[in-house]
């Protein structure tokens, strides 16, 4: 039978000797150990490598994890299944991914070897990572084409990692730059690493609809959003130095462009800054460890890709563990990086927060009628380049459109096309129909009178007295009626509040201002359901760490609150969807910006003189 869940722990790395038994705990017939999983798993197709650390005598029971048979017999089936792609590969029957990289117009370099590529994307479901560092409030356009790579791998079952540099970010990449980035205050630091990290989440969704709708269907897709501050809080800088820098030679770094340019025509260069290449490079050993021998990147990200990767085989090589050692036998084995065309402005110039041109992905920066404008606005001579690196339209129906434009290119049929499967791939398909349909009623012909329609609300409130969504205020918050919360409904992030609501309140009012629950009973019901969460170290010990760690809210006093606040920011959630980063200015700055919230109710001098 199966065992009790709560004998199943997490998981441990294992050693897994060449004799193990082929048998089962407890008479088990359906579930297998997790070091019989490794063993069975290693075969020329699959990209798990067992960490090979402690033999299985030295491993508890209570250690031991249960895995179904069908899920062995479906990680076969994917096995078997790529073998197969491998073989009209070779034969000449369909594409690797690499030539369908290269087809779309998203493959502009190789880090490594293009034979070597081409053969790990026929012989293996290799795993691909991209990172980004949140350096600002919000994702951009230009951030899209390395993702875009990871949403074709993710769609192609091919297992995809979106890292997020928290770590990285507290000083950036020095690539391209003569100057060093203004340092900011830990609670915008967080506060971007927060935003970006829900974008990310949204993102894999989309992805994962948009890949339905275009009709692929998921049978291995597997996506992972990680942040680079799980390891490297906890890393000590002795074994970084022991595994990474005893083996990394000055001269080349010296002679790096991007240093050397820093120190000949800029401010000069931290030391910070200077060993941003080898924080990258032991992200991806960590990756590395895990199946990840991919990584993608922008163009200008050449350098530092090159750099891991040299540095990824030194590591393996090298490490004091012979357990722990990596021989790297063939260059199937061996990392290797991708890297996109860098998008840029008619002028040449790169799209970016830094060149201030970037168009943002967020709504509140960038509305979805400014997205849908921008692609709109794209030139002819490349709109069909953006087709087909921007969206998931099969190559044949790009044709069929580009037809069109080329008989009365006025109508811009392409750019319209390209506009809402973008904003669709990011937002979602309502959110892409609703800015449509408003985008031609505002440019109608000048002859129509009627007027446009506005956007489509995503939910509404009231209803009939008798419904069951009828007495709440937001119909999201604590009603079990209400339609969920997700990926394309989702309420924005960022909100302000007086700092008269948030000091010496408890946290169900809060929870109401903010606009998580429609009322202070409901976000008291939520707090005893442990249904709501703070930005918290473990434990509610205090102000939220790097980790992005959130602690259950508790009936706790008001004057307990302020401990959760880092600078002027509050982090809120509940649920999987409903995210608050809450900014905190004086009442007088929120009365002055003509802003409301639940609870509010500002002095006026009418009230003053009845008191």
């Amino acid at each position: 039978m199966r065992p009790h869940t709560g004998a199943l722990p997490r998981a441990v790395r294992l050693h897994v000797p060449k004799t193990l038994p082929q048998k089962t705990l407890c008479g088990a017939r359906n579930y297998v150990r997790t070091a019989e999983v490794l063993r069975m798993n290693q075969s020329p197709s699959s990209s798990i490598r067992p960490m090979l650390r402690y033999p299985v005598t030295q491993i508890a029971s209570d250690q031991r994890r249960w895995i179904s048979r069908s899920y062995l017999q479906k990680q076969k089936d994917a096995a078997k299944e790529w073998d197969d792609f491998a073989d009209e590969i070779e034969a000449g029957k369909r594409k690797n991914f690499a030539q369908h990289l290269e087809e779309r117009g998203l493959l502009h370099d190789v880090v490594g070897e293009r034979e070597t590529l081409d053969r790990l994307f026929t012989k293996k479901r290799v795993g691909m990572y991209a990172g980004v560092d949140p350096t600002a409030p919000s994702l951009h356009v230009g951030h899209m084409l390395p993702f875009m790579i990871l949403a074709w791998g993710y769609v192609w079952g091919l297992p995809v990692t979106f890292l997020l540099g928290g770590a990285t970010a507290r000083f950036g990449d020095p690539t391209g730059r003569l100057k060093s980035r203004d340092q900011v205050h830990s609670s915008v630091r967080k506060a971007n690493m927060a935003s970006m990290h829900m974008q990310l989440k949204k993102l894999g969704q989309s992805i994962d609809t948009y890949g339905r709708r275009h009709g692929y269907i998921n049978k291995y897709w597997r996506r992972a959003l990680v942040n680079n501050n799980t390891w490297w809080n906890s890393l000590p800088v002795i074994e970084l130095l022991r595994d990474l820098g005893v083996h990394t030679r000055l001269g080349p770094m010296m002679g790096r462009d991007t240093v050397k340019n820093r120190l000949s025509k800029g401010d000069g260069m931290s030391f910070a800054e200077f060993t941003y290449p080898l924080m990258q490079a032991w992200d991806w050993w960590v990756l590395f460890q895990k199946g990840v021998q991919v990584q993608v990147g922008g163009s200008d990200q050449f350098g530092n890709i090159l750099f891991g990767m040299d540095a990824v085989k030194s590591i393996g090589k090298n490490m004091t563990d012979p357990e722990q050692q990596f021989e790297f036998k063939d260059e199937l084995s061996r990392p290797i990086g991708i890297t996109t065309p860098l998008l840029t402005a008619p002028s040449g110039e790169k799209f970016g927060k830094s060149a201030g041109n970037a168009i943002w992905l967020d709504k509140d920066m960038t509305s979805t009628f400014e997205l849908y404008q921008f692609f709109v606005r794209t030139p002819d001579d490349v709109v069909e380049r953006y087709l087909k690196m921007f969206t998931f339209l099969p190559l044949p129906e790009i044709a069929k459109i580009m037809e069109e434009q080329n008989k009365d290119p006025s109508k811009r049929v392409a750019q319209h096309a390209l506009a809402s499967e973008f904003v669709e791939l990011v937002h979602g398909k309502m959110e892409a129909d609703a800015v449509a349909l408003q985008h031609r009623q505002l440019f109608r012909p000048r002859l129509s009178t009627a007027e446009p329609s506005p956007l489509p609300r995503k939910s509404s409130t009231g209803g009939s007295p008798q419904s069951p969504t009828a007495g709440f205020a937001t119909q999201e918050s604590g009603n079990p009626y209400a339609p969920q919360t997700n990926f394309a409904n989702m309420p924005q992030v960022n909100i302000t509040l007086p700092r008269s609501l948030v000091y010496n309140q408890t946290l169900n009012k809060v929870l109401w201002s903010a606009g998580l629950v429609g009322s202070k009973s409901e976000g008291h019901r939520a707090i005893e359901n442990r249904g709501a969460y703070v930005g918290s170290r473990p434990g509610d010990s205090g102000q939220m760490s790097d980790d992005l760690a959130f602690t259950p809210i508790k009936v706790w006093p008001a004057a307990k609150t302020q401990e959760f606040i880092i600078g002027d920011k509050l982090f809120l959630k509940m649920g999987k969807w409903k995210f608050k980063i809450v900014t905190i200015v004086s009442d007088e700055e929120f009365k002055a910006a003509g802003l409301t919230a639940p609870g509010w109710e500002p002095e006026t001098p009418e009230s003053g003189n009845n008191a």
